[in-house]
């Protein structure tokens, strides 16, 4: 097709292109599209196929001038991609549509390109791994929490302390000063979720007591619009409930898992926290490598693709859209690295043949079939039905780059 192609901005991964038609290819389409109308449309008094081509023209003028512009634009973006060796990095946007009779089709089109990365130096850095002894004091607080996802909640008829669950009708005052009815809430006192003056309220009570005093607001309070005021509040203590912990003992410990008793327990608790201090000193080292590699070798990443991937996450984590604006903020320079991360790993892979084979994904797959005792062949079928086997590719060829990397770096 033949177009002409004017840069107006190239900077990084941005192209800013405008592309014009000449005015004979764009009456060339037309009349293609003319002759299709007429090979196909029903019009009185003629044969399907058989009218006139000036006269679908006219009929059916404004249809086939939208089906050409169409297909026009389809056609010469196509040949600019081809003719500029786009690597197209996501959909493009076409700005500022000129199509009036009888003269060019003229369009902007704005298109991020993936990033021409040459990796000039990936060896010779020197990086630190994080201490992975567990304590004792670590065993130690993770028993805890296994006693305390386990606890329950018992009454007591005394004033609370912090540490309890109160069951209150909690009124706060309008903005003319009255207070409506309570509504219930439970709180666990000392956990921030009601604000000091509430809590110190609610822990001066016994249950069936009620008090009305004037509360303010913290200056640090989320809602900007509240912070420093001070309001009337109502509190009704409903009843009060502390948490009863279950003995550390060889009982909770059949209780929890498959554990003769606490010794067994205690072991388990003791290798799984180990594995996962290692797996996070692995997961720094591989990061502090990717630092590294990224402040030696500069280069620009898609903004879609960044964008796509704050979009994911707040779609993961059901972000509600009046805190939207307030995540992408913080969440940007966190996507950010990742996309610079995914990008390092493919250059790597291309560059060096890491890339995971059909062989290393089978013997992923019977790896996987083996702890499950199941046939690796069901295996394999069920994962490729769930679209895990991409992921397995993935991971094996995260393994492969790191590596190679790590065999050409300095781990202390």
């Amino acid at each position: 097709m033949q177009i002409d192609i004017k840069t107006k901005k190239s900077e990084g991964v941005e192209r800013l292109l405008e592309v014009s038609v000449p005015v004979e290819a764009v009456q060339e389409a037309e009349e293609q599209t003319a002759r299709r109308y007429a090979s196909s449309v029903r019009l009185p008094g003629f044969r399907p196929g058989k009218a006139p081509t000036a006269l679908v023209r006219k009929r059916f003028k404004d249809a086939i001038r939208q089906q050409t512009l169409e297909s026009l634009l389809q056609e010469a973006y196509q040949e600019v991609v081809t003719r500029e060796h786009l690597k197209v990095a996501a959909t493009p946007h076409l700005h500022d549509v000129r199509f009036d009779e009888g003269k060019p089709l003229v369009f902007d089109l704005h298109v991020e390109v993936r990033p021409d990365i040459t990796l000039g130096r990936t060896q010779g850095f020197r990086v630190s791994r994080a201490a992975t002894a567990v304590t004792d004091e670590n065993v130690r607080e993770q028993l805890e929490q296994l006693r305390d996802q386990r606890a329950n909640w018992a009454p007591v008829s005394e004033k609370p302390v912090p540490g309890d669950m109160a069951t209150v009708l909690l009124a706060t005052a309008d903005d003319n000063g009255e207070l409506p009815e309570g509504k219930e809430y439970r709180i666990v006192l000392g956990s921030a979720q009601a604000i000091p003056g509430i809590e110190e309220l609610i822990m001066r009570l016994s249950p069936g007591d009620t008090a009305e005093e004037t509360v303010r607001w913290p200056d640090d309070f989320p809602d900007e619009a509240q912070r420093g005021k001070s309001k009337p509040v109502r509190v009704t203590l409903q009843d009060v409930k502390r948490k009863a912990l279950p003995e550390l003992d060889d009982a909770f410990s059949r209780e929890v898992g498959d554990f003769e008793s606490l010794e067994a327990l205690t072991t388990a608790v003791r290798g799984d926290l180990q594995s996962h201090a290692e797996r996070e000193a692995d997961a720094g080292v591989r990061q502090q490598i990717i630092d590294q590699i990224v402040q030696a070798n500069a280069f620009d990443v898609p903004p879609s693709w960044v964008t796509q991937l704050v979009d994911g996450y707040m779609k993961a984590y059901q972000i509600p859209e009046d805190e939207r604006e307030r995540f992408t903020a913080e969440f940007r320079p966190v996507a950010e690295r990742q996309v610079r991360r995914d990008l390092i790993i493919d250059t790597v892979a291309e560059k060096e043949n890491l890339k995971a084979s059909e062989a290393d994904i089978d013997e992923r797959v019977a790896e996987v079939a083996k702890k499950r005792n199941a046939d690796p062949g069901q295996v394999y079928a069920s994962l490729q039905k769930a679209g895990r086997l991409q992921e397995i590719e993935r991971a094996i060829t995260e393994e492969k780059v790191f590596k190679w990397l790590l065999e050409r770096n300095t781990v202390e």
